[in-house]
C-alpha cells in the first residue's frame, strides 16, 4: 500500500508509542528479562527509574525514540500478552480505518472518473490500493469488491461498516497467521 501518512496520523502513532514506553518504565526488572527487546531499550527503561514529573516525561519521549529503532510491534505484542495493554488493539483498529478509507476514497476516484468520461462505474472496477490489499491479506476479492460498491454508489453507513469488518477481518487473519508461522519457526 502506497499511501502517504498524514501528520495527524504520525502524531497519534507517536503517542502510542509513547504511552508504551511510559508502560515500559513502570516493568519490574523481573519484566524486564522476559521481555526480547534489545539491550540499549532496556538501558534507557531501566535510565526512566527515579525520575519524577518533567525529567520522566523527557526520558519516556527518548525511550518512544530508541524503542522505534527496535521492534515496537513485539514490544506492543508483550504489553498485550503480559500487562493487558490496549495499546495493540488500538492501533490494529487505526490501521484498519485507513486502510478501509483508502480503499473508499480509491473507489470514489474511480467512481467520479467514470462519471466524467461519461462510462458506467461496474461492480468490478479495478485500483491499485485494492489489488494491493488483496495480495498482502487473506481476504474475498469479490465479497470486499461489492461491499466498496454498494458504499459508494448508495453511501450508506451499514455498507460502510461492513467494508470495516471485512477489512478488520482480513488485518486479525493475517496477523494470527504471522503468529503461527513464528510459533512454527
Amino acid at each position: 500500500m502506497t499511501e502517504k501518512i498524514s501528520k495527524s496520523a504520525q502524531k497519534r502513532r507517536f503517542k502510542d508509542e509513547e504511552s508504551a514506553a511510559a508502560e515500559l518504565a513502570m516493568l519490574s526488572d523481573k519484566d524486564l528479562k522476559k521481555m526480547s527487546i534489545g539491550q540499549n531499550v532496556k538501558d534507557e527503561i531501566i535510565r526512566c527509574r527515579g525520575l519524577k514529573d518533567g525529567a520522566l516525561k523527557r526520558q519516556v519521549k527518548y525511550l518512544a525514540k530508541v524503542m522505534r529503532d527496535d521492534s515496537v510491534d513485539d514490544i506492543f505484542s508483550f504489553l498485550a500478552e503480559r500487562k493487558g495493554s490496549k495499546l495493540k488493539d488500538t492501533k490494529l483498529h487505526r490501521e484498519v480505518e485507513r486502510l478501509r478509507d483508502v480503499i473508499i476514497n480509491e473507489a470514489i476516484e474511480d467512481q467520479q472518473s467514470c462519471l466524467q468520461d461519461g462510462r458506467i462505474w461496474e461492480p468490478n472496477w479495478s485500483g491499485e490500493e485494492l489489488d494491493s490489499f488483496v495480495q498482502h491479506y487473506p481476504v474475498d476479492e469479490g465479497d470486499l469488491r461489492r461491499t466498496v460498491f454498494q458504499y459508494v454508489k448508495t453511501r450508506l453507513h451499514n455498507h460502510n461498516r461492513e467494508v470495516f469488518r471485512i477489512v478488520k477481518a482480513a488485518v486479525e487473519k493475517a496477523e494470527m497467521l504471522r503468529k503461527k508461522t513464528q510459533i512454527t519457526e
